[in-house]
């Protein structure tokens, strides 16, 4: 990529042309009179809290999109994430294996619980986890003894891996499960960015022991607030449906509750509106990659690496990708964007630069670096008004 304004005034006015919008913000939600009539017969059941029909129905239907056995909805990703952990038993002072390149939400989850985490590298081509990153860390620092596996250096024991599809790329996620299983490693999938997203025809969080999957405001479906737990162990899903609902024991009129839980449940109203959302999934599929189409056309013949899928996998394009040259240049697109009321992103700080994960374990990680001084995020939402022929001709016109 080229330090060239010319070309950077191009790239603003083709994101210009996708959104014909004044203000044009990074990912916000479409919602339409679909949405509204949903929301409307909600409120006139007056169930609007965590009990009534929507969140059921909601359930099944990502159930029905992802394959999971078991869904559990709940009020945002993170409280999918903190269920997740605690129903896989990890437990104060135990290790969780994650990455450095992430929300904030996948980190705290794992401090709720008290747990540490351990930070693993990144892929370049995928901005999640490395296996080979992996594999290096666990030889080098930890060793197997009976069922359990220790970290040599603090003597605790490293129950799980939580590895992310960033940005809705799925991860290598075959290869970190064939890793924690030689481990006997809980695998547990930040999926919160991945709905729609597949590896072959296995859709990302069902890999793993347990995921989470988000629904908040700048997803590619939205309930508002609201997250999912996934998983295929009939177990799991009774524990962390238990705990997700202040662990009350059913006894007639008797409020009865036999452990600490949580009143993560998700409301019946949010419902409503993921159970309208999930009607438009495949419309904003289609949007999002045509648009990705058109971002890897003009990079291609600008010379800009761009995040793609992978062979063998299908990504819902949640948020597009850029990677410019060094960080001057970052700095330089990224104010230059943001000046025209484009917003553009950088990519997450790293959470080992944090103040309370800086004493964190770490891996070497210089594909995380590398991102975190190039990546750029560029607008990524669906356009409002989204004409499928429009999209088609920009893409053509792209020389």
């Amino acid at each position: 990529m080229k330090n060239n304004p010319q070309y950077l005034n191009r790239l603003i006015n083709l994101i210009k042309d996708i959104y014909k919008e004044k203000n044009i913000q990074l990912h916000r939600p479409i919602l339409n009179k679909n949405d509204q009539k949903f929301l409307v017969d909600c409120v006139k059941s007056n169930y609007v809290s965590s009990v009534g029909m929507y969140v059921n129905d909601f359930e099944k239907k990502i159930s029905d999109i992802t394959g999971a056995k078991y869904t559990i909805a709940t009020v945002n990703g993170t409280s999918a994430l903190h269920i997740a952990m605690i129903t896989c038993g990890i437990e104060r002072n135990n290790e969780v294996l994650t990455q450095s390149v992430t929300f904030v939400g996948t980190c705290n989850a794992i401090s709720y619980i008290k747990a540490h985490p351990i930070f693993i590298d990144v892929d370049k081509d995928t901005m999640s986890m490395s296996p080979l990153s992996l594999k290096k860390f666990l030889n080098k620092n930890a060793k197997k003894i009976k069922n359990l596996t220790y970290n040599k250096k603090t003597g605790r024991v490293i129950r799980a891996c939580l590895p992310v599809h960033t940005f809705g790329f799925p991860a290598r996620i075959r290869e970190i499960k064939k890793i924690c299983k030689e481990w006997n490693i809980k695998l547990i999938e930040d999926a919160a960015e991945s709905l729609g997203s597949y590896i072959g025809k296995k859709h990302t969080g069902t890999y793993g022991d347990i995921s989470a999957i988000s629904f908040n405001g700048n997803k590619i479906i939205t309930t508002g607030g609201g997250g999912m737990v996934l998983t295929n162990n009939r177990n799991y899903a009774e524990r962390a449906r238990h705990l997700s609902t202040t662990a009350r024991i059913k006894q007639g009129y008797e409020y009865i509750h036999d452990e600490i839980g949580y009143n993560y449940r998700l409301p019946n109203i949010n419902a409503a509106l993921g159970c309208s959302q999930v009607s438009m999934l495949d419309e904003f599929l289609e949007a999002k990659l045509l648009i990705h189409e058109i971002y890897a056309r003009f990079m291609e013949l600008n010379n800009i690496s761009f995040l793609s899928e992978r062979k063998g996998t299908k990504s819902n394009n949640w948020l597009f990708a850029m990677i410019a040259s060094n960080e001057d240049e970052k700095k330089m697109v990224l104010d230059t964007t943001n000046k025209k009321s484009i917003m553009t992103r950088p990519l997450w700080k790293l959470m080992h630069k944090l103040p309370m994960y800086k004493n964190a374990i770490k891996a070497q990680l210089p594909n995380s670096i590398w991102l975190e001084d190039r990546v750029i995020n560029l607008p990524s939402s669906v356009p409002i008004n989204y004409n499928k022929k429009i999209l088609e001709s920009i893409k053509n016109e792209i020389t």
